[in-house]
């Protein structure tokens, strides 16, 4: 039967949200049969001729669909209204049959589409089946539902692969727009507004499988998120700005540790936008995209990194190697981007790749370098983050007590027992610029219940360059104001960094 084809057609079907398919199943396992028919006086017009005697259908009926066609073609719709039995049939037929003035149930129009557009008037330019149908969730006994009766009616399967369905928008209180609340959005003036890199991305921040919120606040902290988003960007853009991938670029070998490790936290957040987009869901990907610019980057590797971007010799391999992470962070982040911050992306690529030849729209995900050991390498510093994150709350108590001004000005003595001192030991003299203090110590406590974070201001003098306070400041004579390290920077082979 055409109900069991409609079911089978369903366990074919992917739903986006899986709820979905539980809903429209149980739609038409227990449905009526269904009346395509509707009596009224506009519509698309059932042109049949019925006997007055006996209700049956005229033997030509057709050829009689075919004429019918082609009197609409001419002359509309209202060809068909206008005319009269006669004008179908022979005289000695005519008297014995009505015209029907019946229309094709709206939901019929609607369900056919599959038929007429996609191997009708787009067949050129259009798949079938559809790959994906979407639409508000009361289109589960509407548009999707008679798309599936007709389907499976004429084809025997689904007009589409999948179904997607979204929740209605509705106010920061939950209630649906009307205009009797005065609660309705103009997405127009919204956009004029905001501009319409927000409305996307609050489009694709929200959940869609359920109802979706919209207000000032709720606006307010998409304006925020996109900030931070932007502000991520352009510092990635100015520091690559001076750096040419096919002549400058590190071999991944051959660069530091927290580089290695920025690829390979990239190449994770890259293969979990992936797969999340594979199912249609986007939220997540906002959310990933949100943490991996102000934590990841901003708060972590941005963090560490300014100073070795900025103090080092502009050519040195310590720097060259921070930009190698950089260029490829920033190829991914853009093209990640792309479908969400279309203007956004499309406006930071022409700035990051000048030469290219076409749009971002036109590129696939980056092809990040493969880091040997990343699942290794990412256990290591997500250890080392959760470290620093307790240093850092220890250096922010001393600045609130105004102890301290910036961290550079503390220096820190970080006691700490088993594999986290081993772990800490493999930083080497860089544990400073991972915490960003001007002097890091590390010692072994004996067990757990004595480890201990002493952070002391700088005894020292600030380098007037790099900003950290040290006992070397003023101990070249031509250079009183720098330190010893900005000094080898500036004139000499340069420091050697390992980790950071």
């Amino acid at each position: 039967t055409l109900r069991q084809s409609a079911l089978r057609a369903i366990e074919a079907t992917a739903f986006y949200p899986g709820w979905g398919k539980a809903r429209l199943h149980g739609m038409i396992a227990n449905r009526p049969d269904w009346c395509i028919s509707r009596q009224r006086n506009w519509g698309v017009p059932l042109p049949f001729f019925t006997h007055k005697t006996t209700g049956e259908l005229h033997p030509r009926t057709l050829e009689l669909l075919e004429l019918a066609a082609r009197k609409v073609e001419q002359g509309g719709v209202e060809a068909w209204s206008r005319a009269e039995v006669a004008d179908f049939l022979p005289p000695e037929e005519a008297a014995d049959y009505d015209k029907a003035n019946d229309i094709l149930d709206v939901w019929f129009d609607s369900g056919s589409t599959h038929r007429t557009v996609m191997r009708g008037s787009h067949a050129a330019e259009l798949a079938y089946p559809a790959d994906l149908y979407l639409e508000g969730s009361d289109q589960h006994r509407g548009w999707f539902h008679s798309s599936l009766l007709i389907g499976a009616a004429i084809d025997g399967r689904a007009p589409y692969k999948g179904l997607l369905t979204h929740g209605f928008v509705v106010d920061a209180q939950g209630r649906k727009m009307s205009k009797s609340l005065g609660n309705g959005i103009d997405p127009a003036e919204l956009a004029q507004k905001m501009g319409a890199e927000i409305m996307r991305l609050w489009v694709a921040a929200t959940d869609y499988s359920g109802e979706m919120s919209i207000g000032d606040e709720i606006l307010k902290r998409v304006v925020e998120s996109y900030r931070r988003i932007r502000n991520t960007l352009r510092f990635l853009l100015a520091n690559t700005s001076d750096f040419d991938p096919a002549r400058q670029s590190v071999p991944v070998e051959q660069m530091l540790e927290i580089d290695r490790y920025a690829l390979a936290l990239t190449a994770q957040m890259q293969a979990e936008v992936v797969e999340s987009c594979a199912r249609y869901e986007f939220h997540p990907v906002i959310a990933r995209l949100q943490t991996f610019c102000s934590e990841d980057l901003g708060a972590f590797y941005l963090d560490i990194l300014k100073d070795r971007l900025y103090t080092t010799a502009a050519d040195s391999p310590a720097r060259r190697s921070a930009q190698t992470a950089l260029w490829h962070v920033t190829a991914s982040l853009l093209r990640i981007m792309a479908p969400f911050l279309s203007f956004t992306a499309e406006e930071a690529f022409a700035v990051f790749s000048p030469n290219a030849a076409g749009t971002i729209f036109t590129e696939v995900h980056h092809e990040l370098p493969g880091v040997a050991g990343h699942e290794a390498l990412l256990a290591k510093w997500g250890r080392i983050r959760a470290v620093r994150a307790d240093v850092l709350k220890a250096i922010e108590a001393q600045r609130e007590a105004g102890r301290i001004g910036s961290s550079l000005q503390a220096e820190l003595d970080l006691s700490v027992s088993g594999d986290r001192h081993a772990l800490l030991a493999t930083l080497g003299d860089d544990l400073r610029f991972v915490t960003i203090t001007s002097r890091a110590t590390l010692h072994l406590a004996a067990t757990e219940a004595d480890e201990k974070i002493v952070v002391a201001p700088s005894p020292h003098a600030k380098c007037d360059r790099c900003w950290h306070w040290r006992a070397d400041v003023g101990g070249h004579a031509e250079h009183p104001s720098l330190c010893g390290r900005c000094v080898e920077n500036l004139f000499g082979n340069g420091e050697s960094r390992k980790a950071a």
